[in-house]
């Protein structure tokens, strides 16, 4: 079939554009699994994609999106069929073009390049590019007619996307994912956002997704106000509810048109719908703007901004951080309890406090093992001891909802230091029953308290006052190559960590190329210090624990001990360690094993001394 005969942009240039509704809701309802990779149904069910496109045509849509959101190289090798890119991409395109003729348009459909932050971490800029390219390369063989670039979180990786899509020759169209307050997770307006597009070089810019259509009309009316750029939306039929075994979108295809409606008249070009939406929607949105003109926008200069609280605590909350620069810092871990005696752990912090300690660092249910919540001790802690508390908050126990209340909730005590971790997965501590949430990695739990730092949640909503949390991120050094993270270091620092605390270290080696990998990191860093007590502890560690290494020459110094020979034998490794950092390093986190603090307080008599 040949490609429609009027381009996007004369057809804007006449009036609206309705698009289609969802796919994988379809989908869905018509029997595939979620399980499913419903990109990959291009290749196994073809039929069934393309009477979805047709049926959106008999609708009304004059814009049919390929089936291919997710059709990049990272998310299909999860199923094994990243050499399917290119095929998977083309047939989406040919299979839309099949049922659109000339009548339609087809737009190849782009998400994200990964499901979370996590999975995109650690790419360089050019891994990126090149699975942008691969993608929007298979949707133009196919036959697309432009690039619609959606449901994306980052705006950072949206402006990396519109700029390979322009050098593929077709129109772009590119859609950030809005919640309510009109900012995206990163906490992103949408006047930065419009404005950043186009000048990235989007032909089209607005939302979809994140919210209903109230929300997106509402970020449609900002980015009116901020640029003439012409406008699209593709709203949610609103928010799903679980009913009988399946979510369903309650919004009527009534109120979608109405509102829908409301975007045109505010300015919007190109309308659609997201996640809920069917071809019932999409004939009640047509029928509701078939008699309507975009209406004729005029923007208007920007209002200055108020200005916003820094993100860098001030030096009445700096706390443990204060003596950066005139003597070592020095945190030591203590793992809450199993069940609900506090009194050993307390009576540890108290040693720790009066040995010499700044901070007690509180993990989080370290290697996923069900402890008492730090929060709550961390709190008994400062109140009865004195001391400053730091607290490992992870984004494997929490979804994004309960991590913002958890941490205004830790505000609210008065705790203002905050370790930001992914955490261990589940597996690793087999703990039946329970399940991963990563909603968040540790980059997005910094950004998380960034937000909140500047009075507002990272899904835009506000607060009425900032909170001063001082952010901490983590460093492995026990990697062949330090490149990789110390790329993600420079990302946890541009997202708000003040301090860094590193995995434990147990080579002068490792020190010395640390220092020189992070020499240019200006913010203090906490080298990780955990001595050993025996071979078996040893080799444990070296074979289970997640980020830890140890060389052969500690292993082999440790083969045959216990007991007092093995507790002296790692002593004396960590004294090594902190003799080689002396008057070089920022200051020591120290994790006594098995919570033995007599340990840590013997270091910390070598570090004052």
């Amino acid at each position: 079939m040949k490609r429609a005969e009027k381009s996007l942009m004369e057809r804007l240039e006449q009036g609206v554009i309705v698009g289609d509704g969802a796919m994988g809701t379809l989908l869905y309802h018509r029997g595939v699994p979620l399980s499913t990779c419903f990109e990959l149904l291009n290749l196994q069910h073809p039929e069934t994609v393309r009477q979805i496109h047709r049926d959106y045509l008999a609708a009304g849509a004059q814009l049919l999106e390929t089936n291919t959101f997710a059709a990049n190289r990272l998310r299909l090798a999860a199923i094994g069929q990243e050499d399917q890119v290119r095929s998977i991409n083309s047939l989406g395109a040919q299979l839309a073009r099949q049922a659109a003729g000339s009548e339609a348009l087809v737009a190849g459909a782009i998400g994200p390049l990964g499901r979370t932050p996590g999975e995109t971490a650690d790419l360089a800029g050019d891994e990126r590019r090149e699975l942008f390219r691969e993608q929007m390369e298979g949707l133009a063989e196919g036959g697309a007619d432009l690039l619609l670039l959606e449901t994306f979180a980052s705006l950072e990786e949206l402006e990396l996307a519109v700029t390979v899509a322009s050098r593929i020759g077709l129109p772009i169209v590119a859609q950030m994912a809005f919640f309510e307050g009109g900012r995206t997770r990163e906490g992103v307006t949408a006047d930065e956002a419009a404005r950043r597009l186009v000048a990235a070089g989007a032909s089209l810019v607005g939302a979809n997704c994140g919210s209903g259509p109230r929300d997106v009309l509402a970020v449609l009316r900002t980015m009116a106000a901020e640029t003439d750029c012409p406008l699209s939306g593709f709203a949610n039929s609103g928010f799903p509810e679980y009913v009988d075994g399946r979510y369903i979108y309650l919004a009527t295809p009534e109120y979608f048109a109405a509102r829908g409606r409301e975007m045109v008249e505010a300015g919007a070009r190109l309308i659609g719908g997201c996640c809920g939406t069917t071809p019932e929607h999409i004939r009640a949105l047509a029928a509701a703007v078939a008699d309507l003109k975009p209406a004729a926008r005029c923007v208007v200069p920007a209002l200055p901004k108020a200005a916003t609280v820094a993100t860098e605590p001030g030096p009445e909350h700096r706390g443990f951080l204060s003596a950066w620069g005139k003597r070592p810092i020095i945190t030591v871990e203590l793992d809450p309890p199993r069940g609900l005696d506090c009194d050993k752990i307390l009576a540890g912090a108290r040693r720790l406090a009066d040995a010499g300690a700044d901070a007690i660092s509180l993990a989080e249910n370290p290697l996923a093992r069900i402890r008492m919540g730090n929060i709550a001790l961390a709190k008994q802690i400062q109140d009865q001891i004195g001391i400053e508390t730091i607290i490992h908050v992870t984004g494997r126990d929490r979804n994004l909802i309960g991590l913002h209340s958890e941490m205004m909730g830790a505000h609210l005590l008065g705790l203002r230091n905050v370790l930001a971790v992914t955490g261990d997965p589940v597996a690793v501590g087999g703990e039946a029953g329970a399940s991963n949430v990563f909603d968040l990695n540790s980059i997005g739990v910094l950004q998380l308290l960034s937000a909140l730092n500047n009075g507002h949640t990272l899904v835009g909503g506000e607060l009425g006052e900032a909170t001063r949390f001082q952010a901490g991120a983590a460093f492995n050094p026990n990697v062949s190559d330090m490149s990789g993270q110390l790329r993600r270091l420079k990302k946890k620092v541009a997202a708000g960590a003040r301090f860094v605390q590193t995995q434990p270290i147990y080579s002068v080696d490792v020190l010395d190329a640390m220092l020189a990998c992070l020499a240019d990191i200006r913010i203090p860093i906490l080298v990780g210090i955990l001595p050993l007590v025996s071979e078996r502890n040893a080799e444990f560690l070296h074979n289970e624990v997640p980020g830890i290494l140890l060389p052969e020459t500690v292993r082999a110094r440790m083969r045959g001990t216990r007991g007092e020979e093995g507790k002296r034998q790692g002593l004396a490794i960590a004294r090594e360690l902190i003799e080689a950092g002396r008057g070089r390093v920022d200051g020591f986190y120290l994790m006594p094993p098995f919570g033995k603090v007599d340990i840590a307080v013997a270091l910390i008599e070598v570090i004052r001394g």
